[in-house]
């Protein structure tokens, strides 16, 4: 089967690595997906008029109800969408987003969530049949860059180089953009810094906001303890995770964090005080996020969701 798949693809974004995720997961079942950022298109002809090209495609595939599955509307194959999290979150808000959201979910085959909150607030917002909503947790992977130094990256990110080992490197994961609110913690870790210079708050994600990218550099410059790190590769993220002292998260809307599920697997320090609580947290969260987020749970899932497409 040839499906198109529609995401928000800003490189180096969670949406971008979950929507390669999923692409391969398709394609292991030995179907054709051809992954395609939804900012290229303007209007659901185009999508309509690309879907019917020879070879046509015979189905498709969206991520985030607003932003990719709106285009969809006009395409002639079944498709189905996967909830984001700033569309049940904030754009159900807006009646005009919500109506066009409305129209996606009741055309589309399936949809897909990652928690039983957002499937309850997708069925609370949007009329809809609920019972082809499926909860399916994202898959969480982790590899660690072997090259990666962590000397290298503090000071390239602007941090001093002395007292390296003794530093409080809290890893703030996300693009720069309104949604993720970067800028809520600033004001309290610099606080935090000059109480202790050890506690500094490093951002590290890139710009996907231009606008508000500037205005958070400004912010960054002209104060102490923060410091901006840049886009990263995926591996480079994670060995980051690794070795910072916590991983912290400051968006005021989420689909599914996986930059803090990552986290427990990574097994960094934790806040907690107490070394035996904190052994049994981290340890009881690496389970959890084993059992509920493997990848061969979530593979299975888009595999079968997939082949109702190929049933009229």
């Amino acid at each position: 089967m040839k499906l198109l798949f529609l995401a928000c693809l800003s490189p180096k974004t969670g949406n971008h690595t979950t929507a390669e995720r999923i692409r391969s997961h398709i394609e292991s079942a030995g179907h054709t997906c051809e992954l395609r950022d939804a900012a290229a298109f303007q209007s659901s002809a185009e999508v309509a008029s690309l879907i019917s090209r020879h070879p046509p495609f015979e189905g498709a595939l969206a991520i985030h109800l607003f932003r990719a599955g709106s285009l969809l509307l006009d395409i002639q194959v079944p498709f189905g969408v996967i909830f984001g999290g700033t569309d049940i979150n904030e754009d159900v808000k807006v009646e005009q987003k919500r109506v066009v959201m409305e129209r996606v979910l009741l055309k589309a085959r399936f949809a897909v969530a990652f928690s039983d909150k957002l499937k309850e607030e997708a069925k609370l917002f949007l009329l809809s049949h609920s019972c082809k909503i499926y909860v399916q947790p994202q898959g969480i992977q982790t590899e660690v860059s072997e090259k990666f130094c962590w000397t290298e990256f503090l000071r390239s990110s602007g941090l001093s180089l002395e007292r390296t080992d003794e530093l409080r490197v809290f890893l703030l994961v996300c693009g720069l953009r309104r949604v993720k609110d970067p800028l809520y913690l600033v004001d309290v870790f610099s606080e935090w810094h000059r109480e202790n210079p050890l506690n500094v708050l490093v951002v590290i994600g890139p710009r996907v906001d231009p606008v508000f990218s500037v205005e958070v550099e400004a912010v960054v410059k002209k104060t102490a303890g923060v410091f901006l790190a840049g886009a990263r590769s995926q591996r480079e993220l994670h060995a980051a995770m690794k070795r910072c002292f916590t991983v912290v998260n400051s968006s005021v809307s989420e689909g599914m964090s996986a930059a803090i599920l990552e986290e427990f697997l990574h097994q960094s320090q934790r806040l907690l005080s107490d070394p035996e609580l904190r052994e049994r947290v981290v340890r009881n969260g690496k389970v959890y996020v084993e059992e509920h987020h493997g990848l061969g749970q979530e593979r299975d899932t888009y595999q079968r969701l997939v082949d109702t497409l190929l049933f009229a």
